[in-house]
């Protein structure tokens, strides 16, 4: 299959590059000094200005359903646009979204949660593993009890991105223990869970400067109306939101190792040792070489799954294969780069550092490198898809 942009995805592409240039990288030295001294990396304020300015100039819901407000480019163009804005650190995503999931909401529940969620007056998150449950969702615990008209949760959740600052979460649970014991896939139900119904949040502290939570639910009553989708059928949403957000994972590496490697090329040509620029050294030459050919791979790896899921087909294996490939790819390029600054690229005063830390992440959630292969190959062996397909 041969990928194409069109003229108008390479129009919005440029045009997302300038903006991301002209209002987030002015940000970064701010960012950077906020992360040091443990402040929140941009205010609210700042965030939401960004994003109206974004809005004036046509970028809003890029995803979204048109009928939802939004601008419907798909996934595609999803894939490009977030390889543009992960050029830099500065924590922005363009307003006038939701997460994918919640558009299996019935009309009453996008009332309250999906149309404020779009206009970006309630923020949600997706909270599926569990301190024993990350990968191997057999062991999920957390459950839900009936009782009349309403559901009591108990249990807790971990490593939950969004979780302190969300409004509601749409969480999975246990409804039928029974029903789970003989598939793993049955008796779970997803539950959209306000915060004010009494779960609480804890940041988690981490290596890098992502701050998950843990989400703790102490006998929550949950409205039997607050059911997303079908009883005992909620795993099928978690398995569809995972799916969505893995090559989501590779998308922002390659944005990242694009800049990354742009910062190893020019400070390549101004270095210089024993009389000439390191850019002349074979070893350097060899680094910047591979990278790039692993940036051009994982783009198009990415790019076919969003182009599949475009066109409705399921994309599931081609998003394990740009997760894998792209989350490692981001991880061997910024490791490049830091060795082809040396010890400035150790130090804080440049931000290849917050990258290091940042990428190993990738590689852990949203699937793990190990149970990537594990689905790739078992798809393969089953036959689920076949080599050359």
């Amino acid at each position: 299959m041969h990928l194409r942009l069109t003229d108008e995805q390479r129009m919005v592409q440029k045009t997302i590059r300038k903006f991301v240039e002209r209002e987030l990288m002015p940000l970064e030295a701010e960012v950077l000094r906020n992360e040091r001294e443990g402040k929140p990396s941009l205010s609210a304020g700042t965030i939401e200005d960004l994003q109206l300015k974004a809005k004036k100039a046509g970028f809003w819901g890029i995803s979204t359903p048109e009928e939802y407000g939004g601008a419907n480019l798909g996934n595609m163009m999803l894939a490009i646009v977030l390889m543009e804005v992960s050029k830099t650190f500065v924590p922005f995503r363009f307003g006038g979204y939701a997460d994918n999931i919640l558009y299996y909401a019935n009309e009453a529940q996008k009332e309250k949660y999906l149309l404020p969620t779009i206009r970006g007056e309630k923020k949600s998150c997706f909270a599926m593993t569990e301190p024993d449950a990350g990968s191997d969702t057999r062991n999920i615990k957390m459950s839900a009890v009936r009782d009349g008209d309403e559901w009591i949760l108990h249990g807790e959740k971990t490593f939950i991105t969004g979780g302190n600052e969300a409004d509601f979460v749409m969480v999975i649970a246990v409804t039928d223990k029974e029903k789970k014991e003989a598939n793993p896939r049955d008796g779970i139900t997803c539950f959209i869970v306000d915060r004010t119904m009494g779960w609480r949040s804890e940041y988690i502290d981490t290596m890098g400067d992502w701050g998950p939570a843990s989400l703790i639910f102490d006998q929550v009553r949950v409205p039997h109306e607050n059911v997303l989708g079908e009883v005992d059928r909620g795993y099928d949403l978690g398995l569809e939101w995972i799916g969505f957000a893995r090559w989501i994972v590779g998308a922002r590496a390659i944005g990242a190792a694009e800049r990354l490697l742009a910062m190893a090329i020019d400070y390549a040509k101004k270095r210089n040792t024993f009389g000439k620029p390191i850019a002349e050294r074979q070893a350097i030459q060899f680094m910047i070489a591979d990278s790039a050919v692993e940036i051009e791979a994982a783009k198009w790896l990415v790019l076919n799954a969003a182009f599949t899921l475009d066109q409705g087909e399921d994309n599931r294996h081609l998003a394990s294969i740009a997760k894998l490939y792209g989350s490692n790819m981001g991880n061997r390029v910024v490791d490049r780069v830091l060795q082809i600054h040396g010890g400035m690229g150790y130090t804080k005063e440049l931000p290849i550092e917050r990258w290091y830390r940042e990428a190993r992440l990738w590689r852990i959630y949203d699937g793990t490198d190990e149970i990537q292969r594990v689905i790739i190959a078992r798809n393969l062996l089953k036959e689920h898809v076949k080599v050359g397909q």
